[in-house]
């Protein structure tokens, strides 16, 4: 969202520009001590000792509260602004400031200004309208550093869950020529694309000739779970790997019959070990405690 569309978000018009500017003139030449008011209040609540550990970056951080609200009481809403903000917001999140916290500094910000134009002895009147544009702008800044919490949060989750697919979708070689994918946990949708995609993959760069799928570590089948797996095998049979689904218990078993689920040409084993066997007659290997594989003399 650019700036113009954030000020018209926020109804912050040309003559809202002009009330805080107003109210910066008379606030901005006592600005250390109006920030020092702030941290006051800051000081009393438990998070301050949490982030200030005895006191230590305090003075650094009122600086930058200083030129904060120069910027706000200068109310150039550009671009440099609004990515000054979005900063701010990244901070938060890396310290993982609460929410609470910050929402209710930026409410005691707004009632220190109040307070001090009061004391400034403006007419009832002109604070209404100095108060009112003056939110505004508070909300549109509490806005962009939320929102900026917020997509970070969702990056992190969006990382986890990357991570801990890769983690979860490990396709190992076993064998010359055989590939094993243990699956655990709930498939979904987002879960059978990577399977797809790293299975194919990995095919494609081993050249191996089967792939052994095993499901006894899945919590559930349904329809669409099992209609992706057998999606799955069909692709490894169009690059010449030929699929074995193991792990298929009973409860699974009869789960696919009663749902319909046609598996076709997929073989399937209750056991890694059976389907283990089946990989190895399929690659050559005739007896494996000798190591004789098929066309070899004795």
């Amino acid at each position: 969202m650019t700036s113009a569309e954030l000020l018209d978000k926020f109804s912050v018009f040309p003559r809202d520009v002009e009330n805080i500017r107003a109210a910066g003139r008379m606030i901005t030449p006592q600005l250390e001590a109006f920030v020092e008011q702030w941290y006051v209040w800051l000081r009393g609540q438990p998070e301050y000792a949490q982030f200030f550990p005895d006191g230590g970056n305090q003075a650094r951080v009122s600086q930058l509260q200083v030129r904060h609200w120069q910027e706000f009481f200068a109310a150039e809403v550009n671009d440099f602004y609004v990515a000054r903000r979005t900063h701010i917001g990244a901070v938060h999140a890396h310290i993982e400031l609460p929410n609470d916290i910050y929402f209710a500094g930026m409410g005691r910000w707004f009632q220190l200004i109040i307070e001090t134009l009061r004391s400034q002895g403006v007419p009832a009147d002109e604070l209404l309208d100095m108060s009112v544009s003056i939110n505004k702008l508070i909300k549109l800044d509490t806005f962009l550093v939320i929102d900026t919490i917020a997509r970070i949060a969702r990056e992190r989750i969006a990382d986890h869950s990357r991570a801990m697919m890769e983690m979860s979708t490990p396709v190992t070689p076993i064998w010359e020529g055989i590939l094993l994918l243990p699956l655990v946990g709930i498939i979904d949708s987002t879960r059978t694309a990577e399977i797809m995609n790293k299975t194919l993959t990995k095919i494609a760069e081993s050249r191996s000739r089967v792939f052994v799928l095993d499901i006894s570590g899945v919590a559930s089948v349904d329809t669409g779970v099992a209609n992706q797996l057998i999606k799955i095998t069909k692709a490894t049979r169009l690059m010449g790997c030929e699929s074995i689904i193991s792990g298929v218990s009973p409860s699974i078993a009869r789960t696919m019959v009663e749902l319909g689920v046609s598996i076709g040409e997929v073989k399937t084993t209750a056991t890694l070990r059976d389907a283990f066997e089946l990989a190895l007659k399929a690659v050559g290997v005739v007896d494996l405690g000798h190591g004789h594989r098929a066309g070899i003399g004795h």
